[in-house]
């Protein structure tokens, strides 16, 4: 099946070349795995093709991913963010209060300070 060519009014956005990136995976490669020719692989990056439901699907299984983390109809923000954004961990420093470092020119008993 061939994409189809893209519209103004319904607008598909991917991330198909972070994901072929991450991975180290040149087009040809992912082309190979979708049964499609690399060129396609480049329109579909640019956003000058969108892909059938069935390719769609096939990038899909090739990078494991679920379609929303492939494809969506709103513009992705950096992969960083989102990761961050979502991370468990990071909850913890949002609402630990601000702390403040507080610099001292003085020296324990005992020690010198030292020179410049």
């Amino acid at each position: 099946m061939s994409p189809v060519r893209r519209g103004d009014a319904l607008p598909i956005f991917n991330r198909i070349g972070v994901l072929r990136a991450e991975r180290k995976m040149s087009r040809a490669q992912l082309a190979q795995l979708v049964d499609v020719n690399p060129q396609t692989v480049g329109a579909l990056e640019r956003g000058d093709h969108y892909p059938s439901l069935d390719l769609a699907f096939r990038i899909c299984w090739v990078f494991d991913l679920p379609v929303e983390a492939v494809f969506s109809r709103t513009e992705f923000g950096p992969l960083s963010t989102e990761v961050y954004r979502n991370a468990p961990s990071t909850e913890v420093y949002r609402n630990a209060p601000s702390t403040e470092v507080y610099r001292s020119d003085r020296t324990t008993e005992g020690s010198e300070k030292p020179s410049a």
